[in-house]
């Protein structure tokens, strides 16, 4: 796979691309986690109250309990110490629900911050990329493979506009099919330049 053109310039620009964009995603994960954590500084009034009703729910019933053994009144004295157990375990499972939501709120808000702009940058960045490697890795093995330089100069005479082949050749159709080195040369490396590469010295010396 070739990920980076052979032109310094187009590879400069390449490599500082990649490496803005893992800045960029670098960053929003760490705004991330610091909404994160931030996020879950909410949690300590639910923390606060579950753990404070669920101790006034246990005195209320050791109470309720240690009155329950009085004679003759303990079950009638003992109700509303029950009651008042429950209430306060009522606002525990407030609390707990309340830990909950802060943390799932957490969760989402930090996926939201860190996954939209990053999302974006890569649906925008991503594609050239892909597009580039997937062309200059092809163009590649056919350089590799010692395939002749014909191919790219046709491609270039079918793809690049007149008046860019008029400054190759008065005739670069009719210079190609008379196997002109110098114009399949030009036209070959104008396509190649197109995907990042150059044209291999081996090739070009073996079309001289």
């Amino acid at each position: 796979m070739t990920l980076y053109a052979d032109l310094p310039v187009r590879r400069a620009f390449q490599i500082a691309g990649d490496l803005l964009l893992i800045a960029w995603i670098w960053g929003w994960i760490v705004l991330a986690r610091t909404v994160h954590a931030a996020t879950l500084e909410l949690r300590a009034p639910g923390y606060q109250m579950d753990a404070s009703a669920t101790d006034l729910a246990d005195r209320l019933r050791d109470a309720g309990e240690t009155v329950g053994g009085i004679p003759l009144v303990g079950d009638d004295v003992q109700a509303p110490f029950d009651g008042a157990g429950g209430a306060a375990e009522g606002l525990a499972s407030a609390g707990r629900s309340q830990v909950a939501a802060v943390e799932s709120l957490a969760f989402w808000l930090a996926l939201a911050v860190a996954l939209i702009p990053i999302l974006l940058v890569l649906i925008i960045y991503l594609p050239a990329r892909i597009r580039f490697a997937v062309r200059a890795t092809a163009g590649r093995r056919f350089l590799d493979s010692g395939a002749d330089l014909d191919l790219f100069a046709l491609r270039a005479l079918a793809r690049l506009p007149v008046r860019t082949l008029a400054r190759i050749d008065e005739d670069p159709a009719g210079a190609w099919r008379r196997q002109e080195a110098e114009t399949v040369n030009r036209l070959a490396e104008l396509e190649l330049r197109s995907v990042g590469l150059r044209v291999p010295r081996r090739l070009t010396s073996a079309s001289d």
